[in-house]
């Protein structure tokens, strides 16, 4: 075997680590348990549904969610642009003539 086939192999099999007092295994059962110990800990079952908060949370279950879905949010989309549309028409041209003096 060359030197770069072991070398590349040794990389997938972990090293023989002997311990001085060859008490690794009761080590590995403590750190075992510990790990056992956390995940019983951890709450099982579905996770409760969490509140939308904030303005575009609640819009978004409002309008966007499965059993909820509606036409709403387009309407409101073009319903701003019309608005947007309008306010720079008024600033950029409109505000000059105030009652149809030119």
């Amino acid at each position: 075997m060359s030197y770069i086939t072991r070398r590349a192999l040794s990389t997938l099999i972990p090293p023989k680590v002997a311990s001085p007092s060859g008490l690794g295994a009761a080590q590995d059962a403590v750190r075992m348990k510990r790990v056992v110990e956390f995940y019983e800990k951890l709450p099982r079952g579905a996770a409760p549904a969490t509140q939308a908060k904030g303005f575009g949370a609640r819009y978004r279950a409002k309008h966007f969610s499965g059993k909820n879905a509606s036409a709403t949010p387009i309407i409101h989309a073009v319903a701003g642009l019309v608005l947007l549309g309008y306010a720079q028409n008024y600033y950029f041209h409109l505000r000059h003539h105030k009652n149809n003096a030119h």
